[in-house]
């Protein structure tokens, strides 16, 4: 028995762990005007970082297309998946949840069965119960079990992120000019919290080493860990912080980049953790 595990480059997978564990990722499209970039492979991190500080507006990011989907699909068929599980990022923030069903109802002919879980969270919160799930699924376990899984996970599942800076959330229209630049002189860091698959406010805190001591104690405080991993958008100080959550926490830290599809809203500089509490 061969289940695989599919999700989409908003999980921000380091593409070593992704193979390693042969987790399949669909990948989004970043916009700039005209130019359309495909998340993660076309457009390098670096580059799409120089042309998000040189636009005056927020690129656009789309989902992909049902074919995206179904040509995973059946790629994972021929190389002999007898079972699919399809891990998307929240229903509420993206259409990609929709392709990847519509992609699943559209392969009639195929002889496996294909589920569709809505992970309710993103970046590396998708990123670890991928993960978990292909680990489990290599263990010979259906995909009933697997799908139960996933389910009993996401819930268990938080991330948080400290952003660096307001201006993209002031191109992207959610915050005035005058208060992005009033919390500037300020140097507020805004804590941001996934919840019940939105991204909402999680706190402030006035600098960026109290943000980051915040993050800390939110780990520290929330009880026995399954995993911890640490997403940043080209933060000079993600060392330093990985440093200081080893001291609260003794398994190992994935470490993963903010890729386009999230680092578009959350801007450079934002560095968060994704964890999972133990049952």
């Amino acid at each position: 028995m061969s289940i695989r595990i599919v999700t989409d480059s908003s999980s921000d997978l380091p593409p070593a762990l992704a193979a390693q564990w042969g987790i399949a990722v669909v990948a989004l499209s970043v916009r700039f005007g005209e130019g359309e970039f495909v998340d993660s492979t076309s457009i390098p991190v670096e580059r799409f970082w120089e042309q998000c500080s040189a636009s005056p507006v927020l690129p656009e990011t789309t989902a992909p297309s049902p074919g995206q989907f179904e040509d995973t699909y059946r790629r994972l068929i021929s190389e002999g998946a007898t079972g699919i599980l399809v891990l998307s990022l929240s229903s509420s923030l993206s259409a990609t949840m929709q392709s990847a069903e519509l992609a699943a109802k559209s392969m009639t002919t195929a002889s496996l069965p294909i589920v569709v879980v809505d992970s309710r969270t993103v970046s590396l919160g998708l990123g670890l119960i991928a993960v978990s799930c292909a680990e489990y699924a290599r263990t010979g376990a259906s995909l009933n079990d697997v799908v139960a899984h996933a389910n009993g996970i996401i819930p268990r599942t938080r991330v948080f992120g400290a952003l660096d800076t307001l201006e993209n959330l002031k191109k992207g229209g959610r915050i005035g000019g005058a208060k992005a630049l009033m919390a500037s002189v300020l140097s507020i860091k805004p804590i941001i919290e996934v919840r019940n698959g939105l991204v909402e406010e999680g706190g402030r805190q006035r600098t960026r080493a109290k943000a980051l001591s915040f993050l800390c104690e939110t780990v520290k405080n929330s009880g026995d860990l399954e995993s911890l991993a640490v997403l940043h958008a080209q933060c000079s100080d993600t060392d330093a912080f990985v440093a200081s959550l080893r001291e609260v926490f003794e398994g190992e830290i994935m470490i993963g980049d903010i890729g386009p599809v999230i680092g578009s809203h959350a801007g450079r500089g934002t560095i968060g953790v994704a964890f999972r509490v133990r049952a």
